[in-house]
């Protein structure tokens, strides 16, 4: 007869440690939406949070990591639509897709939302989003290799990964902020990025143009 095992129940401990740590990163995200990344100190956002510094250091090993939301992220979503799409949907598709849906409600887009916030930051965290872009990459090749792949298929996987990346960078980057930040409201701002998002993936599906074509309005 099967049995099935019953979650352990989270301790108080536990649960304070993780509601703590859900209150620095809630209090570091709203800091450097109002102020930016540079103007906000890490004392501030322990002071924000009601702890002291050290204890925010038991949390995360820096500044840095507070930037990027405590969760699953835009990324962690593209590389879960590229693994459990359906076999009939394309990759470009599936990634395509989840990038609107990312901007189909709320108050901003939010896949703009931190990720923008890093285009003015400094070196140490250009540099991890960077990272970020490479592992996403990573994953999206593992997402859509099989384990009978030879090391043909692998290449053939990698370089797919790094086309769909083309679109999930575009999207987050600063020329792409440029083209919609004219719009004035959040609403005008996610069709314009909806727009362009469905228009580069078009371009990508055609292949890459002999000469750039112009980009929507």
């Amino acid at each position: 007869m099967a049995t099935t095992t019953t979650p352990a129940a989270e301790s108080l401990r536990e649960r304070k440690k993780r509601m703590t740590r859900q209150a620095i990163f809630a209090a570091a995200q709203r800091l450097f939406g109002e102020r930016g990344f540079d103007a906000v100190t890490v004392a501030e956002i322990a002071d924000a949070a009601n702890i002291s510094v050290k204890t925010l250091f038991t949390y995360v090993r820096s500044k840095e990591e507070l930037v990027f939301a405590d969760g699953p992220t835009v990324l962690d979503a593209v590389v879960e639509a590229v693994r459990d799409r359906d076999p009939a949907t394309s990759p470009l598709d599936a990634v395509a897709r989840t990038l609107l849906d990312e901007i189909a409600d709320g108050q901003d887009p939010p896949c703009l939302e931190g990720l923008h916030r890093l285009l003015g930051a400094g070196p140490a965290v250009r540099s991890r989003l960077r990272r970020m872009w490479e592992e996403t990459e990573d994953a999206l090749t593992e997402a859509l290799a099989d384990d009978a792949d030879d090391a043909a298929a692998r290449a053939g996987h990698r370089l797919t990964a790094a086309q769909l990346m083309i679109l999930v960078r575009g999207v987050t980057s600063q020329e792409v902020r440029a083209l919609i930040s004219p719009h004035r409201t959040a609403g005008a701002q996610r069709r314009a990025l909806d727009g362009w998002i469905r228009t580069a993936a078009g371009r990508l599906a055609r292949g890459l143009p002999a000469t750039p074509a112009s980009e929507p309005g």
